[in-house]
């Protein structure tokens, strides 16, 4: 049965939505949600529990692994000039070489094929444009990775409605981000600081890295009339071997695999969408929605997502839309924050999404 984009729909005060992140990485409530009524580690409880995000070691069990996006944000927002001297803003999307980059760009007026723009000396040409998206090329004495590194800003979403400031180089980027590529973060990962990862693996808890590198389009809302007609951006991907062999050899002795963020469940369920968890380097497409068959996931940390969005229907899937989105109304009359500097979920998987079919 198709699924309305309005299931997954949901009024927001625009108070509730964080401006700044908090005073410390850890202080972020965590709200757990979990399968059976339990909150985990076998403790029994309420099926929804507030605590703080410095007590997720209470949510896992020595053996589980966490598997965390080490995707670095790149400072992806431009200024740039029309040969008019316009304004336009560049928001990368992704790097395709070093002179050509995919592109999102607002302007007062239409940008057309073949505009120049200016940022300082470096000269950009649009080339082409592509599924919403534009192509840029620079001059042949410039290199796109160094045009962004020397003159891009950090990246914060559109709901935060001020100026970069220079805490968000820091903030707005993981603890162990390392393999550059992002144009937006993981931000189930912005919660974690070193003294918690330490002692998570002193408990037992295994710590394991993969990459995907998120795009712009994370913040794109679902404007089809039914989820199964909406096109799903693409993100680069790689899972290896040792991440693989790692999380196979954890579920043969019965511990949990621990997405840090819906990123993390895109990035595994891709690389066992042919059935076995193998390596896979390059993009995915894969659009997660409720009926999806989880192969790997067994529980999900991840923050508050916007209404009608592929990241929302992507939890909902996760552990039933029904209990989501009671949980959204829990967090909202509780004035928890909302996005990227907001407050976390801790989501046991739904035994039903083990059974379902595969949708997508």
């Amino acid at each position: 049965m198709p699924m309305h984009p309005r299931l997954v729909d949901y009024p927001l005060p625009p108070e509730l939505i964080a401006q700044f992140p908090s005073a410390e990485r850890t202080a972020s409530r965590l709200l757990t949600i979990c399968a059976q009524g339990g909150d985990g580690g076998g403790e029994s409880g309420d099926a929804l529990r507030e605590i703080q995000f410095a007590q997720l070691g209470k949510m896992l069990t020595p053996g589980d692994v966490l598997v965390v996006n080490n995707t670095r944000v790149l400072p992806a927002r431009l200024n740039a000039r029309k040969p008019s001297g316009g304004g336009v803003e560049i928001m990368l999307e992704r790097i395709l070489d070093s002179r050509h980059a995919l592109v999102q760009l607002r302007s007062n007026k239409p940008i057309r094929i073949s505009q120049t723009l200016q940022v300082d000396a470096a000269k950009l040409t649009v080339t082409d444009r592509r599924n919403g998206f534009f192509i840029l090329e620079c001059s042949d004495h410039d290199e796109m990775p160094t045009l962004f590194q020397s003159h891009g800003k950090v990246p914060l979403p559109p709901y935060i409605r001020r100026p970069a400031a220079a805490a968000d180089l820091q903030r707005y980027q993981t603890v162990y981000a390392r393999v550059q590529g992002a144009v937006a973060a993981p931000t189930a990962g912005l919660h974690f600081d070193q003294p918690l990862i330490n002692a998570l693996q002193q408990a037992g808890i295994e710590w394991l890295p993969i990459t995907l590198h998120v795009g712009a389009g994370t913040f794109q809302p679902l404007r089809a009339e039914t989820a199964e007609a909406h096109r799903m951006h693409r993100e680069w991907i790689e899972v290896d071997r040792h991440a693989c062999a790692r999380i196979t050899h954890a579920k043969s002795r019965g511990n949990r695999i621990i997405a840090v963020g819906t990123t993390v469940v895109r990035a595994l369920e891709t690389a066992a969408r042919n059935g076995p968890l193998k390596p896979h380097h390059g993009d995915t497409d894969l659009f997660i929605v409720p009926g999806y068959r989880f192969r790997v996931v067994d529980a999900l940390i991840t923050n508050f997502h916007l209404p009608r969005s592929t990241l929302l229907m992507l939890v909902c899937a996760f552990a039933g839309t029904e209990k989501i989105m009671r949980a959204y109304q829990h967090a909202i009359a509780h004035k928890f924050r909302f996005y990227s500097y907001g407050d976390a979920m801790f989501v046991e998987r739904a035994p039903a999404a083990n059974a379902s079919p595969d949708s997508r």
